[in-house]
């Protein structure tokens, strides 16, 4: 069965655009398109489930978050906001036809993105499903906390644990694993247990949160000494045992609680599109169309930007959005992605802020690096403040989001900005 595009004359749709994907990119997009262009657009927006999930906030579940708290319904907002929902699979794209292939039959589209994430493959790494808490899904995250609880009950008997956070190669959002590990240092400091559990960090990276440059470095070496967490850069694992982790310099790291990162790959591959090794589409760098496909894009995770981030997503979303929007008023497109980055890195008793322009380099061993001559935007900064920027960004992007509208390109965010960087002046480096 074919579902084509809607094309009502009487309320001037003349276009239809079909968004794949609920997370922050996709649904970033779509209320942008919205917003941008209003009913004269007809918006499909096609996913496996009409949820969203503050996934940034995952974080939080070991420590006691319920993770129903994170998860937000969308139906009545896309049906408040026009925007026809298919709950269905993307399976493919035929581009000469410009058909999009779902589980429920094809769909026809005159502009598609595709913010279809990204996966993990623990099965890379010999033995680290086995042995190791992963942190990628709500599940997961429930799963650990219930490590964490049996690491308390040890402390609590006086019985010493080691537990190794691991970053492995083919990681492309490592930040939220040295989140992880400085709420850990936290969260059994306030438990009394800190004194009886030995932490340690190892990651594939030549600096720790590699992707933002030398000032996150700083602050993460000063923060491991200060906690008296023991990292290891530089360190590509080649196996994991139920007990211990081998790297490829052939030493070894001990644990009792294994927590991990694994490697990223695309969620969904789209066989007839151009994409690199691990599914990611290639794009152009600046408007992140799909190479030779004028009318396909990618956004977020799905795409071949090599950092997976909420924030980054949200930047291509607008850029997306808005360069769809050009092409359909007939308009030069002149929309463009600035990669600079934002992002804040919780420690439970403090947070680290971080502004980082991005460049792409030609190193496969660090792809992207801190942008050249843009040094003025780079700012750094930590203090128990940031932890406030945190929550209302918690608070807002899903407020934002189930009232409809994008919430980058929005007042909301324009508001926040301004704080934010009155913060940034009077608190970062």
């Amino acid at each position: 069965m074919c579902v084509p595009g809607t094309r009502d004359a009487s309320i001037g749709v003349v276009d239809n655009v079909i968004v794949v994907g609920s997370g922050f990119g996709g649904l970033e997009t779509a209320f942008y398109l919205r917003k941008r262009l209003g009913k004269r657009v007809a918006i499909t927006l096609v996913a496996k489930g009409h949820e969203f999930l503050f996934k940034p906030n995952t974080i939080y579940i070991p420590f006691g978050k319920p993770k129903e708290e994170l998860v937000f319904e969308l139906l009545p907002v896309f049906e408040r906001r026009h925007i026809r929902f298919v709950g269905a699979a993307a399976e493919g794209v035929d581009a000469a036809k410009k058909m999009l292939l779902t589980s429920e039959g094809p769909l026809a589209y005159d502009e598609l993105v595709l913010a279809t994430g990204a996966a993990m493959r623990p099965e890379e790494i010999p033995g680290l499903a086995e042995n190791a808490n992963t942190i990628f899904t709500p599940d997961e995250m429930v799963r650990l906390g219930e490590s964490l609880r049996r690491l308390l009950a040890r402390a609590a008997e006086g019985k010493r644990s080691r537990v190794l956070f691991l970053v492995p190669q083919h990681n492309q959002c490592s930040g939220p694993l040295y989140e992880m590990a400085l709420m850990l240092d936290t969260w059994l400091r306030r438990q009394h247990a800190r004194s009886v559990v030995d932490i340690g960090y190892a990651t594939y990276e030549r600096g720790y949160i590699q992707a933002f440059g030398p000032r996150l470095d700083d602050v993460v070496t000063h923060e491991f000494a200060e906690r008296g967490i023991v990292g290891k850069r530089r360190a590509e694992v080649r196996s994991v045992e139920k007990d211990r982790v081998t790297f490829a310099d052939g030493t070894h790291a001990g644990f009792d609680l294994l927590v991990s990162f694994p490697p990223y790959v695309a969620a969904q591959r789209f066989d007839a599109l151009p994409s690199d090794d691990r599914g990611f589409l290639r794009c152009d760098a600046r408007t992140r169309q799909v190479e030779g496909q004028p009318d396909v894009y990618a956004v977020g995770d799905a795409g071949d930007f090599p950092i997976k981030q909420a924030f980054l997503a949200l930047l291509e979303a607008d850029t997306v959005g808005e360069h769809v929007a050009q092409r359909l008023l007939g308009e030069e497109p002149t929309a463009v992605f600035d990669p600079v980055s934002m992002c804040i890195m919780e420690e439970l008793d403090k947070a680290t802020f971080a502004q980082v322009p991005l460049e792409l380099t030609s190193d496969p061993d660090a792809p992207v690096a801190v942008r050249a001559g843009a040094e003025d935007k780079y700012r750094v900064g930590t203090g128990m403040l940031w932890r406030v920027g945190k929550k209302m960004l918690g608070a807002a992007i899903p407020e934002r989001f189930l009232a409809g509208r994008p919430f980058h390109a929005g007042t909301t965010w324009a508001m926040m900005h301004t704080g934010l960087e009155l913060m940034e002046t009077a608190l970062t480096d």
